[in-house]
């Protein structure tokens, strides 16, 4: 018998050790005489009484010591002593009072019955100690299967003395109450067992099969009774102190790790059904067969009851993890936020609609987090990534949706209907600004509007994109590093290399010929060379293609300088820029976009970006056509001046563009329509 001594001293060691040889002993020493006969008939009263009765003290003994010395559940092993001691008590006065015939009842039978509530309340509490946490799926699988038991044994055991017993009434609640008390222990058994997935390990095993061989003893011991075939002086009178013993040594085996079991969702396992199906049995054939007693069909109905019950926690508990884990799929974990799935997912539900509303999308990435993490730590870092997108959140509680879409990407997409563009894009980069000693985080963004620009979920993405890439090169131009960074974004998405520059060249000379102020040919020179930085998100096919436009390119053209000025207005610095970028392919006439301006309503450095604009078209060769001479195009601006162009402007640059070539034509004088940097 291996026992669990570590934790005790030596000499406590030795007396466990000795009681173990002790009850070994015994239990050879009785089974010997009473399976084998050795010893023969004079031994019978010294082992048969003296001995068994004896060694179920001794089983008391071990529990207490159990108790005594080991903290840990105490209070289950003390009653359980107990318990143990009280069977012994009502052996001895069996044996030594009524000399084996006791009559029903007697006072043995008060001590017998106290050992079953004290077996219940010890079980139920080394439950709760050995089994570190389950769930009501377990609690009722345990349940399942100590009815399932406890109804075949109504069935069986309890039947069978049922038909058996006869005459006063004491006398009959008595005989039954024993048959009852067994059918109940015997399903709390199986009930620890069950919450331990069947794997209860030696010091479970132990114990369930000590308490297995005393409900044996005592089925096989009604039955005969029931039966008149008892006789004493068996081998069955040796089960009662061999279980008796065995659970005390439950006590002192080594402990197995306690068992965490999270069985949530699960449906069904073979032991529950297996349970019901038994119980489903009872009742066909106390329905089909012979009518059975109350309480097996009592408790064939309440087990198949909680396989019923079981049946439904399972379905809501499957139901509430489905959705637990579709919001965990659609989540950030660190942020909390919805993740790059759960953007995509609502794309695609907003466009997927017959009339999609009008939805802004706006992707965001943090400037200056890399050097955050490199010097502080990436946990900082998430720490950072945490507070970041709490701030998001919160600034779009109930009017947008968030997203971390991995690293440091975020996303806002925003319902026109209840929202500014302008103020989504405004709230979005404040939320993503962070300073502190040694650093300083700012984000860039990309914006597309939805469904005009793009009317399904990877298009949207793709139109942001470039415009988040174009926004951190401006972002990168504006702050020195680069002054050829934009211009390099724009050359890779547009194959005429040098358009931008040129129109800034020309706008710059026509600046200074007005006599502009630096800052305002400053400004000027900024609005040439970004006026087309919204064609960033126009394909390739449509800006390169060699023939006429349909009516969907060409409203895809004329978006451009929308989309223009959402990129720029993303950086404070621009904002000003971004307004005149909007109104460069505005007409005199008022028939421009995308605000219809007409005359002096137009910005000035719009109407002189425009006119440089269209001068350099036509004097490089297009996918669509060839090149026109210089002269050619001079006339052209001539013939529009009045209805495309600012006449007076118009003016000016042809006189500019001759003088080049006939430095003698006068300059003309400028009208109030032009002024200084305030009107650029």
């Amino acid at each position: 018998m291996e026992v669990d001594v570590r934790s005790l001293s030596h000499s406590r060691h030795m007396v466990v050790r000795g009681w173990a040889g002790a009850a070994l002993c015994g239990v050879v020493l009785l089974v010997a005489h009473l399976g084998l006969g050795i010893g023969g008939g004079r031994l019978d009263r010294p082992i048969d009484q003296w001995l068994a009765d004896g060694l179920e003290l001794f089983a008391a003994v071990g529990c207490g010591l159990r108790a005594a010395w080991i903290r840990r559940e105490r209070a289950a092993w003390t009653v359980l002593g107990l318990s143990v001691l009280s069977f012994g008590v009502g052996d001895v006065l069996f044996d030594f009072v009524y000399g084996g015939n006791a009559p029903t009842p007697s006072a043995a039978d008060p001590f017998y019955l106290a050992f079953y509530p004290g077996c219940y309340v010890a079980l139920l509490l080394l439950v709760k100690s050995r089994i570190s946490s389950f769930n009501r799926s377990v609690w009722l699988d345990g349940l399942i299967a100590s009815l399932g038991t406890a109804t075949v044994g109504a069935a069986v055991l309890f039947q069978v003395v049922l038909a058996h017993t006869s005459g006063h009434s004491v006398t009959v609640a008595v005989g039954l109450a024993y048959p009852l008390a067994d059918i109940v222990l015997l399903g709390l058994t199986v009930f620890a067992f069950a919450v331990t997935r069947w794997r209860p390990g030696r010091d479970w095993a132990s114990l369930g099969a000590a308490l297995i061989m005393i409900m044996a003893a005592d089925t096989i011991y009604l039955m005969l009774s029931a039966n008149g075939s008892y006789s004493e002086g068996t081998l069955l009178d040796a089960l009662w102190p061999m279980g008796l013993l065995l659970l005390a040594a439950a006590g002192w085996h080594r402990r197995d790790r306690e068992h965490a079991i999270d069985l949530e969702g699960r449906l069904l396992g073979a032991a529950p059904i297996a349970f019901g199906l038994a119980a489903l049995a009872v009742l066909m054939g106390d329905h089909l067969i012979r009518h059975l007693n109350p309480l097996a069909v009592w408790l064939a109905g309440a087990t198949v009851t909680t396989v019923f019950v079981r049946t439904a926690l399972s379905v809501g508990e499957n139901t509430r993890l489905l959705g637990r884990a579709r919001a965990l799929s659609l989540t950030d974990v660190l942020s909390g936020l919805g993740n790059r799935r759960k953007l995509l997912h609502d794309l695609e539900r907003e466009l997927g609609r017959e009339r999609p509303s009008a939805f802004v999308l706006v992707i965001l990435d943090l400037n200056g987090f890399k050097g955050y993490n490199d010097r502080f730590g990436h946990p900082s870092g998430d720490t950072l990534l945490a507070r970041l997108s709490a701030k998001l959140e919160a600034a779009f509680a109930g009017r947008a949706t968030t997203y971390r879409l991995g690293g440091d990407e975020f996303c806002v997409l925003a319902s026109l209907a209840e929202n500014d563009p302008e103020a989504v894009i405004d709230a979005a980069l404040t939320a993503l600004t962070d300073e502190g000693e040694g650093f300083a985080i700012t984000a860039s963004c990309g914006a597309a509007m939805l469904p005009d620009e793009a009317d399904d979920p990877p298009g949207a993405l793709r139109v942001a994109d470039e415009r988040l890439y174009a926004h951190k090169a401006l972002l990168y131009r504006s702050r020195g590093r680069s002054e050829d960074a934009l211009t390099h974004v724009l050359t890779e998405h547009d194959r005429d290399a040098h358009h931008a520059r040129q129109v800034a060249e020309l706008a710059a000379s026509l600046g200074a010929r007005l006599n502009l102020s630096e800052e305002a040919i400053v400004e000027l020179r900024l609005v040439a060379e970004l006026h087309d930085i919204g064609k960033l998100a126009i394909p390739d096919e449509v800006l390169q293609k060699p023939g006429p436009l349909s009516s969907d390119e060409w409203d895809f053209i004329r978006r451009h300088t929308t989309v223009g000025e959402r990129i720029l207005a993303g950086a404070p610095a621009f904002r000003t820029i971004a307004k005149l970028v909007r109104s460069t392919h505005e007409r005199w006439d008022g028939t421009g976009y995308p605000d219809a301006l007409a005359g002096t309503a137009i910005p000035d450095a719009a109407r002189i970006v425009t006119i440089c604009d269209a001068f350099t078209a036509m004097t490089n060769p297009r996918p669509y056509r060839g090149l026109i001479a210089a002269t050619e195009a001079i006339g052209e601006l001539r013939r529009c001046a009045g209805t495309q162009f600012d006449p007076f402007l118009v003016e000016e640059f042809c006189r500019m563009i001759l003088a080049q070539g006939s430095p003698s034509l006068p300059p003309a004088a400028a009208p109030p329509s032009i002024g200084g940097p305030s009107r650029a």
